[in-house]
């Protein structure tokens, strides 16, 4: 994991604030060796938490461990540091920070006003920019993701390493990271022999021209239907493969087209989704290191001889044996991925490896990282020079139709392509009977449809399995996508409708109800949600982070004033009308960025 860490100015001066007063109530108990974690201003601020209830403040300090170490009452210590940090808040932050006293929780608030500077004053000065940092220092990080099979739809399967891996993507550029998205293509092994052997016996080529993609699938599931009472079409697929590992002309002429034509189909699809991978390496492109990577791993000591195949032992780790090579000679998935690592670190230098793969890989992946923990120790990289430390599986659970599992074998997979086209049109039928006269329709129903899928997908934690039902991920109604978008677009229009430049110079003492500090507090934490969303590979924490802040600010959007009558944003009162603006416009920046870290568009009118 990444060691990733939130900077936070206002964070940082109420951690000085509080070892500042338990230095001057403790005085020399904090001196010796037990209280010594007082005296480190960088430990306190990591130990400053969100407090559970969000009315105790932007911070809380938990003292049970420092009222045991130096037995003490945490309750009442508590109480007497509380009075002494807003003395020193008074005196010397002129009494921006507000501390109380929960049982053993020392909480502070933030005034509104100053937080409303930290956030609202920084999103209008660096509009998309707010929430960047350098903290990556264009270190490079591999996502790998994607890796649809060659010669097979694009199916609904292939979305949530798409959408995951596509979101890390963004959030790790966003940090300063220099990403580099590679597209494992599935485009070697034995099911291309049996491809070729189908094509060989029912191929047209006709039919293939009119839709390759469409085609090759219905040969493939039908290869498996004829396996069942044929098994002699297995041996005779072994042989095509083996025609096409020795370079055979036949053999390599219909590969290179079969993948030729899948990588065209796909752009297709990444077009739609706002993709563009930096490196499209399958598993092809490293058939040439396989040789490199087993001459390595014997010279290392680590290959050990079973039944004429070769093995890396993993005993030692609870794993079966990593194969190799098979006693035929053939080299497997997990050798390919053993070069590719190596040729990746190689080339690319990476700070870090992920790999946006299903959970049913898990296994599969441990072997592959022990085998070059073990490779590193033999070749003697250790501590910051080591591989292994650099490389992690991203895993998600399955998506599943109707609680079943899709299969590309037996034709049960629903294509992407037809879930993403009958979203644009549920889009563009909500927009005509909403808003008919709508410019552009057919754009923004594509960039609705398109979110509506994305963000069902990415919603949902990604270790969790995922039903795929049209009704729900085709919903725009409640915890949606196209909620979000929505209240983007609503935001645009009150800013066309304020038809002002928002002033430089804001009096965010105006913004003092209950609804507005609570989207002022939403706004500011937009940066350290980037961070946790990073620190643990999960794309939802931003997607519950904006839900959260959108269903904010529709409180303050119908919010009413003491007499019942809603309070308006834009008023006479030319002062708070120019605040709740740009609370508004920081509202909109924070939306449309965060959807746009999930790769989802934010259209300006709906």
């Amino acid at each position: 994991m990444l060691n990733l860490v939130y900077k936070d100015e206002l964070r940082r001066k109420a951690a000085e604030i509080a070892v500042s007063a338990a230095r001057e109530l403790l005085g020399d108990k904090v001196n010796g060796a037990e209280g010594l974690f007082l005296l480190d201003l960088n430990l306190v601020y990591k130990r400053l938490e969100k407090p559970k209830n969000p009315e105790m403040g932007n911070y809380a300090l938990p003292l049970f461990e420092l009222a045991k170490t130096l037995k003490i009452n945490p309750v009442e210590f508590n109480l007497r540091l509380s009075v002494s940090q807003n003395s020193i808040s008074e005196k010397s932050y002129g009494g921006e920070f507000v501390f109380s006293a929960t049982s053993g929780f020392n909480n502070c608030r933030v005034k509104t006003a100053r937080l409303a500077e930290e956030s609202v004053g920084k999103i209008l000065k660096l509009g998309s920019e707010y929430g960047s940092s350098d903290e990556g220092a264009k270190k490079k990080i591999v996502i790998d993701y994607s890796s649809p099979n060659i010669a097979k739809p694009f199916g609904i399967g292939h979305l949530r390493t798409t959408a995951i891996g596509h979101s890390l993507y963004r959030i790790f550029k966003k940090l300063g990271y220099e990403p580099v998205g590679i597209n494992h293509l599935g485009d070697w092994g034995t099911q291309f022999g049996k491809l070729i052997v189908a094509y060989r016996k029912w191929g047209d080529e006709h039919k293939l021209k009119q839709d390759p993609i469409k085609y090759l699938y219905e040969l493939y599931v039908r290869f498996h239907k004829e396996e069942e009472t044929t098994p002699a079409l297995t041996d005779e697929a072994r042989g095509a493969f083996r025609e096409l590992e020795e370079g055979g002309k036949e053999a390599q002429e219909l590969w290179s087209k079969f993948r030729a034509d899948s990588i065209e189909a796909f752009k297709v699809t990444y077009e739609r989704l706002g993709i563009v991978f930096d490196l499209y390496w399958g598993e092809a492109h490293y058939n040439s290191e396989i040789p490199k990577a087993i001459e390595r791993l014997e010279k290392a000591g680590l290959l050990e001889e079973s039944q004429g195949a070769l093995t890396v032992n993993l005993e030692k780790y609870n794993l079966p044996p990593c194969l190799i090579r098979k006693s035929d000679g053939a080299t497997l998935y997990g050798t390919r991925d053993v070069a590719a690592v190596l040729y990746r670190y190689d080339k690319l230098n990476f700070e870090k490896a992920l790999y946006v793969v299903g959970s049913a890989q898990r296994d599969h992946f441990q072997q592959v990282f022990r085998v070059i923990e073990m490779l590193d120790t033999a070749e003697g990289r250790i501590g910051d020079e080591a591989i292994h430390p650099r490389l992690e599986h991203i895993e998600f659970g399955w998506i599943k139709l109707n609680d079943q599992m899709m299969s590309t074998r037996l034709g049960t997979m629903i294509m992407l392509k037809d879930v993403l086209d009958r979203a644009a049109e549920l889009a563009k039928e909500k927009i005509i009977e909403k808003n008919p006269d709508l410019k552009e329709i057919d754009k923004t129903a594509e960039m609705i449809g398109i979110g509506a899928v994305l963000f069902a997908d990415l919603v949902t934690r990604r270790q969790r399995d995922v039903n795929f039902d049209w009704q729900e991920v085709l919903s725009f109604e409640g915890e949606t996508g196209p909620y979000l978008q929505y209240t983007h677009a609503r935001l645009s229009s009150l800013l066309r409708k304020y038809g002002k430049k928002i002033p430089s110079e804001i009096d965010y003492n105006v913004l003092d109800n209950p609804e507005e500090a609570y989207v002022i507090d939403l706004l500011y934490r937009f940066p350290e949600v980037i961070v946790d969303a990073a620190k643990v590979y999960e794309p939802s924490i931003i997607c519950s982070y904006l839900l959260e802040l959108g269903s904010a600010f529709n409180k303050v959007y119908q919010r009413k004033d003491s007499e019942g009558r809603i309070d308006k944003i834009i008023s006479d009162d030319e002062k708070q009308s120019a605040a709740r603006m740009a609370l508004v416009e920081g509202v909109r920046v924070v939306i449309k960025e965060g959807l746009n870290l999930l790769g989802i568009d934010a259209p300006e009118e709906m």
